[in-house]
């Protein structure tokens, strides 16, 4: 169905289901209690989670089937995000030709910084990457602070023109991303029992492009083309004994992939119309990276995996502080309390990175294919023991 195999399309299931109950997934625990701490069903978190889902699965493209790293992905979102903004300063509010321009203009740039870099393989191609990322990021920091907004970043303004929309509302406020009247931040909050969900429509409309884009992913994965970007990965050279040129394939995979760095820029933005140089930082690249890999680099699913993953435990983990954890381990004795609290603080809240960075070692010691891997191996590892239960006793041989 819709041109997938039997597998490919309950993956696909899968994920559709995941985005569209998230709000149900993602607060397991009742408002109020010690555990809500835990939950992530809150629009902004939501928005992150399927915003980085796009820019990893993007990003595997290029890494996952080629082989070619990039650090400096992270400028296709910044483009992404000032073409966005900029729409929504000179046409109108609306995100359709918002998110339209964020492809289009992070899709011409990736052709222009691919074109050069590609002419590199291995550690000197991930090393241009990073200049020409590092250089997006000065320009827009200081030199293009007229387009940019330099430090204090791209935003809007009541005397902006907006073509085809208001300049402002009947309050004298500068209007909110909308999709035909349907604002973004508009949400529907329903309480059952001790639970509270919230319904976003920003995130919805995130989550439909995330699917969209992971559909088109699936069908890059199992086509002819990505079978060429497997053959690449695989040995460039023998390919080019043979007489292909991979320049081609690997330049159309850095421009989509850079197109998906972009959607996801566009996204940010429609989300909320504020374009910083901060997203063009080397930083926001090797996140992306760390999605990649922590997920399962060359799978389907795993960035999507360790994009929630990492925006997790930087959401969650990093608002735990020293009074959360006195109230969680109170019925210990003063001086036990005091004791459990010190070992455990320094890989929370301000250190969540260092657990991040314990994990990410883990991972990539004993699970090199990422959370996928391991959740293969837990399938494996069950389907054994129920092949187990079910094998009929052998039968003792006659004396």
């Amino acid at each position: 169905m819709l041109g997938l195999e039997k597998k490919d399309f309950q993956l696909l299931l899968i994920v559709i289901g995941l985005t569209l109950f998230a709000p149900f997934l993602l607060n397991p625990f009742p408002e109020g209690s010690d555990l809500a701490q835990f939950n992530a069903g809150y629009p902004d978190l939501m928005q992150r989670f399927v915003i980085f889902g796009i820019f990893a699965i993007g990003f595997n493209i290029l890494f996952g089937l080629t082989g070619y790293l990039s650090f400096g992905h992270a400028a296709f979102l910044g483009a992404g995000s000032y073409g966005a903004v900029w729409m929504f300063k000179l046409l109108s509010m609306n995100v359709l030709p918002a998110i339209a321009i964020s492809v289009v203009i992070a899709g011409l740039f990736s052709l222009l910084i691919g074109y050069v870099s590609l002419r590199r393989s291995g550690i000197y191609f991930s090393i241009l990457t990073l200049a020409f990322a590092q250089m997006s990021f000065a320009l827009a920091y200081s030199v293009l602070t007229p387009i940019t907004g330099g430090e204090t970043g791209l935003q809007l303004a009541l005397s902006d023109p907006r073509i085809f929309g208001a300049a402002q509302t009947a309050t004298g406020n500068i209007p909110v991303p909308a999709l035909f009247g349907l604002e973004m931040r508009s949400s529907f909050e329903w309480n059952v029992g001790a639970w509270l969900f919230t319904f976003n429509a920003g995130y919805y409309l995130a989550a439909f492009f995330m699917i969209i884009a992971f559909y088109i992913s699936i069908r890059i994965f199992r086509s002819p083309f990505g079978m060429m970007l497997r053959a690449i990965k695989s040995n460039q050279t023998r390919m080019s004994y043979t007489g292909l040129n991979a320049r081609p394939y690997t330049l159309a995979a850095f421009v989509i992939s850079g197109m998906y760095a972009g959607l996801a820029g566009g996204l940010m933005a429609s989300m909320d119309p504020l374009a910083g140089a901060e997203r063009m930082q080397w930083t926001a690249s090797g996140e992306v990276v760390l999605m990649t890999i922590l997920g399962g680099a060359g799978t389907l699913i795993g960035p999507v995996l360790g994009a929630g993953m990492i925006k997790y435990f930087e959401n969650i983990f990093s608002k735990i502080n020293e009074t959360i954890l006195h109230g969680w381990f109170a019925f210990l004795p003063d001086g036990l309390e005091d004791v459990v609290v010190a070992m455990i603080y320094p890989f929370i809240g301000k250190g969540w990175h260092l657990t991040l960075g314990i994990m990410f070692m883990l991972v990539v010691i004993f699970l090199p294919g990422g959370l996928v891997q391991g959740g293969q191996k837990i399938g494996a590892l069950f389907s054994r023991k129920k092949a187990e239960e079910t094998k009929p006793n052998a039968t003792e041989p006659a004396e």
